[in-house]
């Protein structure tokens, strides 16, 4: 019964945070990938169902998003590339790589995550000193790794994975140094999904692209990415030990993490998005004249609905709470739907697929918004504790790598030369510097 309870959280969790993620396809960079990181957050704390937790839930959301957004610094499209070679070596490399960002996406957002979580009054992190070391962190990891000792991963594109790195160790001796052992084991377990996602995820797309299926298996890709990604935040939470905390928050501790999550997020992912000139190349495909008014309709009813969500938000979680405040489980479930749903709508918005079928992943998006929206409420988690074990990570590694050695023999054995297909082995890197 408990193992039961345990994977159906998890799937509903995966189901969230994957669907999320595979829409951040359409937005990328840190802003899309944060948007992601507070839906995957905000369906944690649903499925957890603590009345402590629900009080810090922007705060804990603004968290996830953060960390899951750091990530979005490292750049991938070659190191996916290299997936799709013929060598072992460099198929071996590619998958391995791709754990390693995907990694860093779920350790730094489980990890800031589950340290929101066990913030408290009595108990309370010194947040100014974990930004202040992952700061130092970064940068420090970044010049020796990448400007000293030159070890790049995808040359010649951007290597702010190292910073990324850097910043993930800096957070990690910060949980190991102050005893945090909850929100490192939730770290831990978010890293290995999103890394196992991601590598996963390349190979299905290779796959996928081999049918000859009209279908984008680059947002399949994503989608493991985040399902996976949430299987291992959902795991390490509900299978670590927290202390129970206050019910109710100060309001001057809200308004802050609300706007972040709500306004200023999704505001930016609007400005780097809705531009008009890639509204014209997007909306052509399916010929809409460049000159239409229906473009500037898109660009006013996407930050219209931004502000809309924003508004209703302050006035129902802020404006109209006393002080201090507190939230049920139906706030935080309106919260996650309309936040979700939003993110839905703005993908909808952006690809233009309210108007044309052309991209029939977006109605699948819609279809998991639904199954998670009807069964998120049936969850009935029981909490387990777990403690920290290092060694048989570390053995549960090593058959990670050989299952990533046995996906790289069946993809070089599957296909000849592919269009995208990268070398960091045997040949030059190419020349492109774009991110």
């Amino acid at each position: 019964m408990k193992n039961k309870s345990l994977f159906f959280a998890m799937l509903l969790v995966g189901l969230s945070l994957g669907t999320a993620w595979a829409i951040r396809g359409q937005f990328g960079h840190e802003y899309g990938a944060a948007w992601a990181g507070a839906i995957g957050s905000l369906s944690v704390l649903l499925v957890a169902k603590r009345a402590d937790w629900y009080a810090r839930v922007f705060t804990a959301t603004l968290a996830g998003a953060i960390g899951w957004g750091l990530g979005g610094l490292a750049s991938y499209g070659i190191v996916v590339g290299y997936g799709r070679d013929t060598e072992f070596i460099n198929v071996f490399y590619g998958l391995t790589m791709l754990f390693v960002i995907g990694g860093l996406y779920g350790f730094l957002g489980g990890g800031l995550f589950g340290l929101a979580l066990t913030d408290s009054a009595v108990k309370p992190v010194k947040w100014s000193e974990v930004i202040v070391e992952m700061v130092v962190g970064a940068v420090v990891f970044y010049f020796f790794m990448i400007e000293e000792f030159d070890w790049r991963m995808t040359p010649p594109r951007s290597e702010m994975w190292a910073a990324c790195f850097g910043a993930a160790v800096a957070l990690t001796w910060y949980l190991v140094r102050h005893r945090y052992d909850s929100a490192l084991r939730v770290a831990v377990f978010a890293g290995l999904g999103g890394g196992f996602g991601f590598a996963f995820g390349n190979f299905l797309q290779v796959l996928g692209h081999l049918t000859e299926i009209k279908f984008n298996f680059w947002n399949v890709m994503e989608y493991s990415l985040g399902f996976f990604g949430g299987l291992g935040m959902a795991y390490g939470t509900l299978t670590s030990e927290w202390e129970s905390s206050e019910t109710t928050q100060p309001k001057i501790r809200v308004w802050f993490s609300l706007l972040m999550v709500l306004l200023v997020i999704p505001s930016i992912v609007w400005q780097q998005s809705f531009d008009l000139e890639r509204l014209q190349g997007i909306f052509n495909k399916i010929d809409i004249s460049p000159e239409s008014p229906l473009l500037w309709v898109v660009q006013l009813v996407s930050i219209g609905m931004v502000l809309s969500m924003t508004g209703w938000c302050w006035f129902r979680f802020y404006q109209n709470k006393s002080n201090p405040v507190s939230y049920s489980q139906h706030d935080v479930f309106a919260l996650f739907l309309g936040h979700w749903g939003l993110y839905i709508m703005f993908s909808l918005l952006l690809t233009g697929a309210f108007m044309s079928g052309y991209r029939v992943e977006q109605y699948l998006y819609i279809a998991n918004w639904v199954v998670v929206a009807f069964l998120i409420g049936k969850t009935h988690p029981i909490f387990t504790h777990k403690p920290l074990a290092p060694k048989k990570w570390a053995i549960n590694f090593g058959g990670l790598l050989a299952f990533f050695a046995l996906l790289t023999f069946l993809l070089i054995h599957s296909h000849g030369e592919l269009k995208g297909s990268q070398k960091r082995f045997g040949v030059p890197p190419p020349a492109d510097s774009s991110q």
